[in-house]
């Protein structure tokens, strides 16, 4: 064990600087650029945008400590609460800005498509990795990963969220590149979404 590393505490060497030093950086970055346009001033902007970045960083650094096989384990609960969520928000939700996206818990107003974001990522995961490799290139790799990614996204499109939408199928979409599925495949599904998407925007939303 070299000194440097002998005198700084195992945790906090643990860490993955060579992500945190660049995203702290851009941080500052933008905290310095809020700062310039409020005029020379902290507030309203500057401060509030890096003790938000600090906030997440903290929570980034508690979920790096997390075992791997925690996330399996609430993955599909995860994504069966916040499925739960949004049809509650379709039914008891608070309309607010020309949409119905919020649920008020009493001690919280909760917004749960931005949950779904993540969770659309971890449950995709946790779907490829239980399966099979042989199966990798055929219908069972696709069919059931789309109907996880498709259920979400449908809810929060009627409430009307288009981006948010677009957001949860952006992680979705990664998920399953990255798990292997056919190039042929994202063709076909890129063009289809292509026809879908105008006919989605102006049937839905107008």
């Amino acid at each position: 064990m070299s000194f440097g590393r002998s005198i700084i505490p195992e945790p906090l060497a643990r860490q993955p600087w060579g992500v945190l030093l660049p995203l702290t950086a851009l941080a500052l970055f933008g905290a310095t650029v809020l700062y310039s346009a409020a005029g020379g001033s902290l507030r309203p902007w500057a401060a509030m945008h890096f003790l938000r970045f600090l906030a997440f960083l903290a929570m980034a650094m508690m979920l790096a400590r997390v075992r791997r096989d925690r996330f399996k384990q609430v993955a599909y609960p995860l994504y069966g609460g916040l499925m739960v969520l949004l049809v509650l928000v379709e039914a008891i939700g608070r309309i607010g800005g020309g949409s119905q996206r919020w649920l008020n818990l009493g001690f919280i107003t909760l917004q749960p498509s931005e949950l779904m974001k993540p969770a659309i990522v971890l449950v995709l995961a946790r779907f490829y990795d239980a399966l099979p490799p042989a199966v990798t290139g055929s219908w069972r790799a696709l069919v059931p990963a789309l109907a996880l990614m498709a259920l979400p996204a449908a809810l929060v499109i009627i409430q009307p969220d288009l981006g948010t939408a677009l957001a949860i199928c952006f992680g979705a979409i990664v998920v399953i590149f990255l798990a292997g599925i056919p190039l042929r495949w994202f063709i076909g599904a890129g063009l289809a979404a292509g026809i879908a998407a105008p006919i989605a925007f102006f049937a839905l939303l107008h």
